[in-house]
């Protein structure tokens, strides 16, 4: 029988938090789109005796982060984006934090340079009972574990 280690369960997707300006945003109820790739690139020489091409790294790309939350009085999403329709593109270094069920953080996620490219105000319905939800869609230039 292997010597495996204690198992450990994993940490549950809903105890998490968004920072930046050093300020923790706790009220999200949903962050999607924390992704990375990186790109191939196909090469061939002419002298290549092989018949095939060869697969190189390409350039890295990051998903765009999608925050939502209850639209409340707190505008903050909002001025964000005007600042970028206004022609003042205003980067901030974000975290998204995962922490367990005592609430204590595990990991960490730092985007580079993020600005709003997407803001979506609630939707209304009459007849619903829904809460009106905003969103904000994020791109970076990287992102590191710490």
């Amino acid at each position: 029988m292997p010597n495996i280690k204690d198992t450990h369960d994993p940490y549950n997707s809903y105890n998490f938090w968004v920072e930046w300006d050093g300020i923790v945003h706790a009220g999200f109820r949903e962050c999607s789109g924390l992704t990375g790739t990186r790109a191939a690139s196909t090469y061939r020489e002419g002298t290549d005796k092989n018949l095939a091409q060869r697969q190189l790294p390409g350039l890295n790309s990051f998903g765009n982060i999608s925050l939502k939350r209850g639209f409340t009085d707190n505008d903050e999403l909002w001025k964000w984006h005007r600042k970028l329709l206004d022609g003042e593109t205003e980067r901030k270094n974000v975290s998204i934090i995962l922490a367990n069920d005592k609430g204590e953080e595990k990991i960490r996620w730092n985007l580079e340079k993020c600005w709003p490219t997407n803001w979506n105000g609630p939707e209304f319905n009459a007849t619903g009972s829904e809460v009106a939800i905003e969103s904000l869609e994020l791109v970076h230039e990287g992102v590191t574990v710490g």
